[in-house]
């Protein structure tokens, strides 16, 4: 790199997450598995964008792959850029409060449903400023769902 070049702008890559909640408020984290990078981090669930795909399919397709579940209605919340040493995310926040069949968490990763404050840890960065925007909901009044 010369001196009138800047650092290379690295180009995100689009992650849809899912973020469960259920009639009592309470929320699902799932911990990362082993073998990738922050394993045993506890996030919301999810994955990137395959080509072609929107964020209401990717997170369709990865939390059935994930935790086994057909998902209803999925309501699109807030959107986040992350720069992790191993890459730059962009994360794209659902709310989802309908789903069907039995949690089976598929990459031998663990489920916890918590409320605030969370219980586990550590928690991802990017997880963070989700359980922040919910203690602003909750503070505010609004509801579970969207």
């Amino acid at each position: 790199m010369t001196a009138a070049s800047g650092p290379v702008e690295r180009v995100p890559v689009d992650v849809a997450v899912g973020v469960l909640i259920r009639a009592d408020g309470s929320f699902l984290l799932t911990s990362r598995p082993e073998g990738k990078v922050y394993a045993g981090y506890w996030e919301f669930p999810g994955g990137k964008l395959e080509a072609g795909e929107s964020v209401e399919e990717a997170l369709r397709r990865e939390l059935h792959e994930e935790i086994g579940v057909t998902i209803g209605a999925v309501t699109p919340w807030k959107i986040k850029e992350f720069d992790y040493p191993h890459a730059r995310v962009r994360l794209h926040f659902c709310k989802v409060s309908v789903w069907s069949g039995e949690l089976h968490m598929r990459e031998n990763q663990r489920m916890s449903w918590e409320t605030l404050p969370v219980q586990v840890a550590p928690v991802l960065p990017g997880t963070v400023p989700v359980l922040e925007w919910l203690a602003q909901e909750r503070a505010a009044g609004v509801g579970a769902s969207a």
